[in-house]
């Protein structure tokens, strides 16, 4: 049980529930160390379980909850760690506490459904390519032996069929190796900071699918520097943290030139106009929240706004992908059945 709970991983879930059970018995009095007691006998996950029993031991040993989190970075982000450390400053971590949760729970649930709306064009794929490897693989070679004797007389398209059947079924692991090569290669250059960079960059002109990366990132600042607001976060701070926690590294590097501005004494609502990735409505909703000192709610409907903008998008996309991809599977499987019923039509025009 050790060593399969040593294996098991901590997941997000995990996080948000211990996050919202620890805002609820901080917000009915109960003491910190006993509220982590009381959490350790109610987790499920056991190698969660032990980071809570750890956490507890540090704080009776005299450390700051914020501190004890920080030990496990895997676990508990930076982000966390400074909105913990923030509500401990103030006086309000159960109120901290339930913002945070509330965010986790949220974003948690937007990434679900990007997810689960990517299943079943993923599941079209991988059955369609399958159909075809098998086509080409199990039944052509069948006819193969049917048309050796008689290959001039067949159509030009079922010769370049059964040549790339034969090849299919001839050099395969050859085939496959050089795809796991490549596959090795570009994964290998991706993790480079440049590679990396060249791919948050593509993601971004990459048409349809740059526009919702954009809205997603743009939702995602603006939830997390909203939240980091209204829990008493310097707007210094809190844009430090969201430059880290931002998924493409061209949109985190303009976010980096934001936050010298600010630094400067600039208002956020400034810099953030001259990014090409911020519309003009979310950039007066921001410059109403800073004159208005409602700046962190203001940034939390903007998140709001472009959250619901970026299901819309995923929805419609799908909605495209699915016909699209069942279009080019028939029309695949289409060629390869009209090549074998053409080949099959030009045997009863030969003498004999």
């Amino acid at each position: 049980k050790r060593v399969a709970s040593f294996f098991k991983r901590v997941s997000t879930k995990d996080v948000v529930v211990f996050t919202q059970d620890l805002s609820t018995l901080l917000e009915a009095g109960v003491p910190v160390d006993r509220a982590l007691s009381i959490l350790i006998d109610v987790t499920e996950n056991d190698r969660f379980k032990d980071v809570v029993r750890d956490v507890l031991k540090t704080i009776q040993g005299g450390s700051y909850l914020s501190n004890a989190l920080a030990k496990y970075p895997r676990v508990f982000s930076s982000f966390y760690v400074s909105m913990v450390r923030a509500g401990e400053a103030g006086g309000v971590l159960d109120d901290v506490l339930k913002r945070l949760g509330a965010f986790l729970e949220s974003s948690q649930d937007f990434k679900d459904y990007i997810k689960s709306a990517m299943v079943y064009p993923i599941f079209l794929v991988f059955v369609g390519g399958i159909s075809i490897i098998i086509l080409l693989t199990f039944v052509l070679p069948k006819f193969s032996v049917i048309f050796s004797d008689m290959r001039q007389a067949i159509p030009l398209s079922t010769r370049v069929l059964l040549g790339f059947s034969a090849a299919l079924k001839t050099y395969w692991p050859v085939i496959l190796g050089g795809l796991g090569v490549i596959y090795f290669l570009m994964r290998r250059y991706i993790k480079t900071p440049a590679g990396s960079l060249k791919l948050d960059h593509y993601k971004l002109h990459f048409p349809v699918a740059g526009e919702l990366v954009k809205k997603i990132e743009v939702a995602r600042f603006a939830r997390t520097l909203g939240t980091l607001s209204q829990s008493g976060v310097p707007i210094l701070q809190a844009l430090n943290l969201v430059k880290d926690i931002i998924g493409n590294q061209v949109i985190a590097g303009k976010l980096g030139n934001v936050y010298g501005r600010v630094k400067e004494g600039e208002k956020l609502s400034r810099p953030l106009g001259e990014i090409d990735m911020f519309p003009s409505l979310a950039i007066q909703m921001i410059t109403v929240g800073e004159e208005t000192g409602r700046l962190g709610e203001m940034l939390l409907r903007v998140a709001e706004n472009y959250e619901k903008v970026a299901r819309d998008t995923v929805r419609r996309l799908v909605s495209f992908l699915e016909p699209a991809m069942i279009l080019c599977m028939g029309v695949v499987v289409g060629f390869i059945v009209i090549s074998m019923m053409m080949a099959i039509f030009s045997m009863n025009e030969m003498p004999f």
